[in-house]
Parts: C-alpha cells; sequence; structure tokens
C-alpha cells in the first residue's frame, strides 16, 4: 500500500502540492485526473524518487519512502511525460542500457528485452535508433523500458500521449493485463474520460489540490447528478416544485414561470414514476428530459477547465 499524507511542494512562492494525500492500494490501477499545471507530474516525480517535497510523507508497504528510497527504487518502474535525448542509441542498446542500471545479466536481459519489444510492438525496431522513431513509438519504448526490472509499482505520466487511437488502445489493454498480473498502477491524465475506462479508482487534483477522490462507481454517479432534469409546465408550476422537492433523488431545484430545473440522482425507472405522479397529480406537463452530459462536463465542472490533449504539462 502506498500512503500519501500532507505533500507539499513549492517552487519558489508557486504551491505547485498544498497538502494532497492519497491512498493507493496494492492491485489498484488508480487515475490521477487534472488540468495541466495541476501538480501531476510534481507528484509522481517525487514519488519516484527525483525530487523532495517541502513536507508531508509517503509510505510504501510500511516504510518512509523518503528513508528507503534506494532499495525501494527497484520496485518502482516511472514514465515520464517528456522521453528525452538519446542520440546514437539503438532502441536494442537503448534497453540493455537501462537493463545494466539494474544489474540484470546478459542472458536473462536478452529474454526480457525480446519480450517486452514483442508486447509493444516494436521487435521490428530493435536496430532503429531512438531519435528516428516516432512520438507514438518514443512512448511505447519508454513504457517498455518502466517493465524491465519487473518493478510491483508503475507511475506513469501521460502514457497514452502522442499515440494514434490504435496504439492507444493497444497500451490500454497492456495496462489493464500488468493490473490483472498483480501490478499497481498510478497513471496521469488530464483527459478524466481516458482513465474512466480502465481505472478502479480516480483523484481528481486541482491548483495543486485534491478536489475529488472517489470510485469510477461513484465518478459515473457524479456524473449522473450533474444531468440536470428539465420540466417544462403549462400551469400548476408551483403545485409541481413542491412534489419534485419530496423526491429523495432530487438535490437542487430551480424553476421560472414554465420551466423547472432539478439536479436528479435517480434511475430512468424513477424518473418515469415522477412524472406519472406529476401527471396524476393533474399537473400540465409538455416537456420531460434529462439534459445530456458527459464525463468531460463533469471534469469542467469540478476543475473549471475543458479537457484538451495538446501542451505537455509542466508542474
Amino acid at each position: 500500500m502506498l500512503i500519501i499524507n500532507d505533500l507539499t511542494k513549492y517552487y519558489g512562492r508557486l504551491c505547485a502540492l498544498d497538502h494532497i494525500s492519497m491512498h493507493i492500494h496494492d492491485g489498484d490501477l488508480y487515475g490521477f485526473v487534472g488540468p495541466n499545471g495541476a501538480g501531476k507530474t510534481t507528484t509522481l516525480k517525487i514519488l519516484a524518487g527525483l525530487i523532495l517535497p517541502d513536507s508531508g510523507t509517503v509510505t510504501m508497504d510500511g516504510g518512509n519512502l523518503f528513508h528507503h528510497m534506494q532499495p525501494k527504487k527497484s520496485e518502482i518502474g516511472y514514465m515520464p511525460d517528456f522521453f528525452g535525448t538519446y542520440d546514437n542509441l539503438k532502441v536494442i542498446e537503448y534497453m540493455r542500457f537501462f537493463a545494466s542500471i539494474y544489474d540484470i545479466g546478459n542472458y536473462q536481459a536478452n529474454a526480457v528485452i525480446e519480450h517486452l519489444l514483442k508486447l509493444f510492438s516494436l521487435d521490428d525496431r530493435k536496430n532503429q535508433y531512438v531519435d528516428t522513431l516516432s512520438r507514438g513509438m518514443k512512448q511505447k519504448l519508454c513504457l517498455a523500458r518502466c517493465l524491465i526490472h519487473d518493478p510491483k509499482l508503475l507511475l506513469l505520466d501521460e502514457p497514452a500521449s502522442g499515440l494514434d487511437p490504435a496504439s492507444r488502445y493497444e497500451v490500454k489493454e497492456i495496462l489493464k493485463q500488468l493490473n490483472q498480473e498483480g501490478k499497481t498502477l498510478i497513471i496521469s491524465s488530464h483527459i478524466l474520460s481516458e482513465l474512466a475506462e480502465m481505472c478502479t479508482k480516480i483523484s481528481i487534483i486541482q491548483n495543486g489540490k485534491i478536489i475529488a477522490d472517489n470510485t469510477v462507481t461513484e465518478i459515473m454517479e457524479l456524473q449522473a447528478a450533474s444531468k440536470p432534469l428539465i420540466i417544462n409546465v403549462g400551469s400548476g408550476i408551483q403545485r409541481a416544485a413542491d412534489l419534485i422537492k419530496r423526491c429523495d433523488y432530487i438535490r437542487h431545484l430551480s424553476y421560472t414561470e414554465h420551466e423547472i430545473r432539478a439536479s436528479f440522482s435517480g434511475t430512468q425507472q424513477e424518473a418515469a414514476q415522477l412524472l406519472k405522479q406529476l401527471i396524476d397529480s393533474g399537473i400540465e406537463i409538455y416537456g420531460f428530459r434529462q439534459e445530456k452530459t458527459s464525463l468531460e462536463s463533469l471534469f469542467i465542472r469540478l476543475t473549471g477547465k475543458k479537457e484538451i490533449s495538446n501542451e505537455d504539462e509542466k508542474i
């Protein structure tokens, strides 16, 4: 288990992380979502041991991560959001270089490298120079490199960035497979809908603060609750509002002369029952619908930011 408690990090006067706390259980496929600049990369760099926080603690399997960072690094695989420069290295040489860092012998390294390059459909590129690969191929190579020492925890910063749709699907399936094999994954993204398809739990970060920490089921319930029910009434608007207010699945309600808008968390069957109650009460109804929304709309409502997929995050 990974327990992040009260983590704070400043860059000069800029507060990149503001006392954030998260609990990641063994075997979680954990989504870490937020707009660019929210603090995702800083968090992952701290967990990877690349930078230290100004305050707060991280406990991994009961031990303080910062006091036992060197031995714990062998259990962590980190994929940065930016690949870096590796001039004059072929793909096979790149993989062997990282295998040597983890003291993996040549015989074992060759077998592992062959398996990983095949897993990511890069086996036909092993003699190609790294700097000539497309961005998508570099992303897949970087992810393959993260697995070379068989870590139990993977920290992946925007792993699908730059991939074409087919490659994104391929990488998602590989990540789900790794999770099923027992690895714990923390995956950052600024696209909520991308992670909701695969993660068991999601934290949303905004301006260095955790503003939501939910299971995917709870996220979907939030999405449903964000769909306002719109009822157009010809007459009896006050009676209709009073009846609707008594429903357990109505949270917020407002109305004008002929329209009621209410936050609705019920099922389709409960919506149908509500409509029947209104009609049976003699209220003239000429419109009854639930406004369409999406995970993107929920993301905007929570963060005030639109989901985008172009600029790399800097914080």
